[in-house]
């Protein structure tokens, strides 16, 4: 009697938040429907690009800084490997303490410096501070860090989740701003004078730019490349990169919580016992923008996880000069459980494969799912 009671209780602590879930499920709202972008008006891109102009140096320099125990590996990996292939910026790549710098939800990177030996060397500050997210909004030397910069005239970047960072270092106080669409309510919540802008991809104010979720992170670090080297530059790096169009451009209302999403990643989370791990493999010179998006990707299905392996235990440099940490040290790789190589394909390419890729093994839900992560207007095609 005493057993069958434990059972029933055990059952009633699983079958409990399963009918709770199902009545929250039940109340969240269906897709809306496919809506066009509104136009930006040229005024509004050339006040955009006003806004970002290099506020000290000719060449200016751009500093990416991340947490050690977890940055958002595209928010951090993007900007860099954008910027460093355009050439138009000196960019380092920064951790708030010694050693490697853990990228969530894949990837581990060593940094080219400290933000402590960043001060020492360059005591009048960046031109740009890129702020990723991270795992903590509230960390204590990233905080104090960012203010400095801010205070020395650098232009605040921003990405993803990152604004909850800039909104913390008290930034956004009364600024237009945006941010991840699934962290919007928690961004105004702690920051409440934020005007919140809708309805673009990036948004700047008074030295602070924001932008929506992680795959903002390619047209924003795009307009940096027009704001300092002129629309020429930045079609060429956007032609390297796959990408037809980089403008603020952006349908908000399309990327929310919906039945479809959750009721996805509910049943992806609740098949625990069929979970993949997939390699990627490391070879020197691979492109840091392409492994970072379809690592991303990967890790983002709620079944599976990407990691990546190479012949040699050592650090692998890529192609504008990050080092990359392999996961594991192995050769070969199962075949089966294999990703593509990153090779010579565009960034938005290597992404949009990565999506194909997805919806072929788990379904098109699942790709969806990601995309909806990524903040990205997936619709079956390249972005």
């Amino acid at each position: 009697m005493k057993r069958r009671a434990l059972w029933y209780g055990a059952l009633g602590a699983v079958i409990l938040p399963l009918v709770i879930g199902a009545g929250w499920i039940a109340s969240l709202p269906s897709p809306p429907a496919a809506a066009p972008a509104p136009e930006v008006t040229q005024a509004e891109t050339d006040a955009t690009l006003a806004a970002l102009k290099p506020p000290k140096r000719k060449r200016p320099l751009v500093a990416v800084i991340g947490l050690n125990d977890a940055t958002e590996t595209t928010d951090y990996l993007m900007p860099y490997g954008i910027l460093r292939r355009a050439d138009v910026a000196d960019v380092v790549a920064l951790a708030t303490g010694p050693g490697p710098v853990t990228l969530y939800p894949a990837l581990k990177v060593e940094p080219d410096a400290t933000i402590a030996s960043f001060d020492a060397q360059h005591p009048q500050g960046a031109d740009y501070v890129i702020v990723p997210a991270m795992s903590r909004d509230d960390d204590p030397a990233a905080l104090q860090w960012i203010r400095d910069q801010a205070a020395k005239g650098a232009v605040i970047v921003a990405v993803c989740a990152g604004a909850k960072v800039a909104g913390a270092a008290g930034l956004l106080d009364g600024k237009r701003a945006t941010t991840h669409w699934y962290y919007r309510d928690r961004l105004l919540g702690a920051s409440p004078s934020i005007r919140y802008v809708a309805d673009r991809r990036f948004v700047v104010d008074q030295g602070v730019a924001t932008s929506t979720g992680i795959s903002a992170s390619m047209p924003m670090s795009l307009t940096l490349v027009e704001a300092i080297a002129g629309r020429d530059k930045a079609a060429a790096v956007a032609r390297s990169l796959g990408l037809g169009q980089w403008d603020a451009r952006h349908a908000s209302a399309v990327f929310k919580v919906t039945r479809r999403f959750a009721l996805t990643v509910m049943g992806n989370r609740l098949a625990f016992w069929n979970r993949e791990q997939f390699g990627i493999g490391l070879s020197p010179g691979v492109d840091e923008v392409s492994l970072a998006l379809v690592a991303d990707a990967w890790s983002r299905t709620y079944r599976s996880r990407a990691v990546t392996f190479a012949g040699v235990a050592g650090p692998l440099q890529a192609r504008s000069g990050i080092r990359i940490l392999p996961d594991q040290v192995a050769t070969p790789w199962p075949a089966g459980q294999r990703l593509l190589e990153i090779g010579s394909r565009p960034p938005a390419q290597a992404l949009n494969d990565a999506l194909a890729g997805i919806a072929r093994r788990y379904g098109t839900r699942t790709a969806e799912v990601v995309a909806m992560q990524l903040e990205l207007p997936w619709q079956g095609v390249s972005p």
